[in-house]
């Protein structure tokens, strides 16, 4: 599922002062790479995953994703594309607290209406991909923060989206933990998923075949890797 962003500026009111955060990004992701967005704070890479995962709009440009034009869609449109073709993980890993692993992620699939059996099975089955089946009763505070993002990846899945897009996905990990995170995210790659990444972390990026950097809402370099670090 290809994505094409053409000219892609966000602006903000600050004020009397208008803030580009995006001050005119054009960027081609094809089916299947594993890119990592860089850049320091205040960069522009949030906004631009923000985008890119249908959970804001621009303020002018084209973003086309599996050539349909997104950009000019409204809230539900949006909320219709982001929940079939996309799957999110963040830093913090957004889990519900009082509901086991399990349960958290079998959750997308009740918004979904599916059946309770089918969807703790279908969950199930992924927590035991991401290495976690012995796990699935434990609530979140009873897990590691590294299991607590591996059950946030299979949250992710549950759905079968095509692109993961991942915020600062190691920002709360140590080092051993990101490195196990960053080999599912290769995996799931070499699996066929699209894989965006944002990240601060230069060796996390390394993981990734494609690097962006992004510096005041503009594409500072696009770097295309020979092959993944995983």
């Amino acid at each position: 599922m290809g994505i094409m962003l053409k000219e892609i500026t966000k602006c903000y009111k600050i004020g009397e002062e208008t803030v580009a955060a995006l001050a005119g990004i054009s960027l081609t992701i094809e089916t299947g790479e594993f890119v990592a967005i860089m850049g320091p704070s205040g960069s522009g890479k949030s906004t631009m995953m923000n985008i890119l995962g249908c959970l804001d709009r621009p303020s002018s440009g084209s973003y086309l994703l599996a050539d349909q034009e997104v950009a000019t869609m409204n809230d539900d449109e949006l909320a219709k594309t982001r929940n079939k073709r996309i799957g999110f993980v963040f830093q913090n890993f957004n889990l519900l607290s009082r509901v086991s692993a399990w349960e958290n992620v079998a959750l997308p699939l009740v918004y979904a209406r599916v059946a309770e059996k089918e969807r703790l099975n279908r969950a199930a089955a992924i927590l035991d991909s991401v290495g976690l089946s012995a796990r699935k009763q434990h609530m979140p505070n009873e897990l590691s923060g590294g299991q607590r993002q591996r059950v946030a990846i299979a949250r992710a899945l549950i759905n079968d989206p095509s692109i993961i897009m991942a915020d600062e996905p190691t920002g709360n990990l140590d080092s051993r933990s990101s490195v196990d995170i960053m080999r599912i995210f290769g995996n799931l790659n070499e699996q066929g998923k699209t894989i965006i990444l944002v990240t601060h972390e230069p060796d996390i990026a390394q993981y990734a075949k494609r690097v962006i950097t992004v510096r005041d809402g503009l594409i500072l370099s696009d770097e295309i890797k020979e092959q993944s670090a995983c």
